[in-house]
């Protein structure tokens, strides 16, 4: 299986969401990580064929999916940013129903559902209403109905916005599952959410694809350009004013201040290793003075 794209843009009247993105991309997942607005969202919704691109294309498995979008929907599965549950409706009655939308017989949709409610950690709230649920069961919901069809490619956009930390971890741990034999995108501004699961990442900022690599390259960008400085929480504001800061942490010795600069700050400074946080930091302030 194999999805490209090839030089996809997107705009809307005189707004350019999307310019130029071209990716090819194979089963595993990849984390798409950029801040709100950077075009996330709108690349999803290409890819799963609720929009088309204004210019370029998108191949799966070498069919254009504008003009054959069939090709892919019937191997699709998407979880949008926006994704909403019926509260009067239990997890079965939930799952069922998109079940028929999508088409499954009623005898491989039951035996799918009861499949995915137990490997979702839902069994035992299989009868309850979904307007009691947590935001993170919710969610496990979600990722359900976007298996009922065993997709190759599976599609979630922000999924942990508004989780508790467990449940973030235990979400992560269900995508890096579901990840060996399908295509899987991640697309988040949370970079602890990417940092933990995928092998590629994809940074996207102001429409454009900036960069794709390995988790390793993106750390070699900032190798020997990551620096701690313990300054008087009166010389905080000073500090973010000036250099980029991925952290500033409050101790008795001061503020344990964690700067990105390519040369030593003007304070007395320890080098530290980088971290994915640091490179994703790095390249947003180069790409934001780049004209």
């Amino acid at each position: 299986m194999e999805l490209i794209l090839n030089g996809v843009t997107k705009t809307y009247g005189a707004k350019q969401a999307l310019q130029g993105i071209t990716l090819r991309l194979g089963p595993g997942i990849v984390g798409l990580l950029g801040p709100n607005g950077a075009g996330k969202s709108t690349l999803m919704r290409l890819l799963a064929t609720i929009e088309k691109p204004t210019e370029g294309s998108i191949l799966w498995d070498g069919a254009d999916i504008a003009k054959h979008p069939n090709r892919l929907r019937e191997v699709l599965g998407y979880l949008p940013q926006q994704f909403g549950v019926y509260p009067n409706m239990t997890p079965v009655e939930f799952l069922e129903y998109i079940a028929a939308m999508k088409g499954l017989s009623r005898k491989s949709a039951k035996r799918r559902i009861q499949e995915l409610l137990e490997m979702l950690n839902l069994g035992a709230d299989s009868k309850r209403l979904l307007g009691g649920f947590s935001g993170g069961m919710k969610q496990r919901v979600g990722i359900a109905q976007s298996l009922l069809n065993d997709p190759s490619l599976l599609i979630v956009d922000e999924p942990t916005v508004g989780l508790d930390p467990e449940e973030r971890i235990r979400f992560r741990n269900i995508l890096s599952m579901l990840a060996s034999n399908r295509i899987v995108i991640l697309s988040t501004h949370i970079v602890t959410d990417i940092e933990t699961v995928a092998p590629q990442i994809a940074v996207m900022l102001k429409g454009k694809l900036v960069r794709y690599a390995e988790p390793e390259e993106w750390l070699q960008i900032v190798e020997g350009k990551v620096w701690n400085v313990v300054v008087p929480s009166s010389e905080l504001i000073r500090i973010q004013e000036t250099y980029p800061v991925s952290a500033a942490i409050h101790r008795r010795d001061g503020v344990h201040v964690r700067i990105v600069s390519e040369r030593e700050p003007d304070l007395p400074a320890a080098l530290l290793p980088p971290a994915l946080e640091d490179a994703y930091l790095y390249t947003a302030s180069k790409w934001e003075v780049t004209p």
